[in-house]
């Protein structure tokens, strides 16, 4: 059984920085994709980045670009975010997910979900 879970939420200050962590287990990540998504309140969740080892793709969404940069920790089954430059902009909640599909591009049905970390300034 896969188990995602975010961690690394925090305040910061506009202009700083954010490392979000995503620690798994059940997946390998050399052949899975991993993504982060986030969404704002009142609005659909929304693709940031993604990475897949086994191909090499990784993606990042035209906002995040040279800010954002998304890794993997095979020794630790974790997958980060490194957020910087950070905007102000409304509180949301970044969402990490695994599944097989291809990066970039949507989740399929089979992909597991963590709950989800507020994350008062993600932009």
């Amino acid at each position: 059984q896969v188990q995602l879970v975010e961690s690394g939420g925090g305040l910061v200050q506009p202009g700083g920085a954010l490392r979000l962590s995503c620690a798994a287990s059940g997946v390998r990540f050399e052949e899975y994709a991993l993504r982060w998504f986030r969404q704002a309140p009142g609005k659909g969740r929304e693709g940031v980045s993604c990475i897949k080892r086994s191909d090499g793709s990784t993606y990042y969404a035209d906002s995040v670009k040279g800010r954002f940069t998304i890794s993997l920790d095979n020794g630790n089954n974790t997958a980060y975010l490194q957020m910087n430059s950070l905007h102000a902009a409304v509180p949301c909640v970044s969402y990490c997910a695994t599944d097989s599909s291809a990066c970039p591009g949507w989740p399929d049905g089979s992909a597991s979900w963590g709950p989800g970390l507020q994350v008062p300034v993600s932009s």
